[in-house]
């Protein structure tokens, strides 16, 4: 089965993430019994990232350089489920504004960042990466902030490990994840129009569920 934007799409629609064998470049689809989901009042910043988030170390860009944080987050010593096919796919979704950026950089170098789908009021995220320290959870804490200000209600994660768990991530399990991603797909929020920083934005959520 050949992957497509459309296809994506309607997976996550219904629960389901594609990802492909490091090895084989074969598209396996998953859909846990148990999904990791990160709250958006939960989300824990410590003393240590709160501080470097103050003194403005990184630069946050959004949708500057998609491609770039979809290679970053491939860029595995192990290997990674990120093909080829997924960069080109996702890149579609990218252009047709449905797949999303947040980036940190630092004297004018891409360091870290996270990238993921936006339907509605869900925003699934797909990865992320750093080449310097608390440059990720730096991406991550402004996607936070950005999904907060425009009125979306659910961050996915899929899986939960201990780093994710450090960052106020829990676990639900399927059908209530079901549940909420429907009243989340009911909202039609705005991610972004164009390539811009975040600095001075406004966010709005033109819908609003039952």
């Amino acid at each position: 089965m050949q992957l497509t934007p459309e296809l994506i799409e309607i997976a996550y629609r219904q629960g389901i993430f594609p990802m492909a064998d490091p090895d084989t470049g074969e598209i396996w689809w998953f859909q846990p019994g148990r999904r990791a989901i990160i709250p958006l009042d939960g989300f824990h910043v410590s003393r240590s990232l709160a501080k470097t988030i103050r003194r403005g170390v990184f630069e946050v860009r959004i949708n500057t350089d998609f491609e770039g944080v979809m290679r970053g987050c491939a860029d595995r010593e192990e290997g990674t489920w990120i093909s080829e096919e997924f960069v080109r796919v996702y890149s579609e979704l990218h252009r047709q504004g449905k797949a999303h950026s947040v980036e940190t950089w630092r004297d004018g170098r891409l360091v870290g960042g996270t990238y993921g789908v936006a339907l509605g009021g869900a925003f699934m995220a797909e990865s992320m990466f750093h080449y310097e320290t608390d440059a990720s959870k730096v991406a991550l804490a402004a996607l936070v902030s950005r999904l907060r200000e425009r009125g979306y209600i659910l961050l996915d994660v899929q899986y939960m490990t201990p780093h994710l768990r450090s960052l106020g991530a829990v676990e639900i399990g399927r059908p209530h994840y079901l549940r909420r991603l429907q009243t989340a797909l009911l909202l039609d929020c705005r991610f972004d129009e164009h390539p811009r920083t975040t600095r001075g934005e406004e966010g709005t959520c033109a819908g609003q569920a039952e």
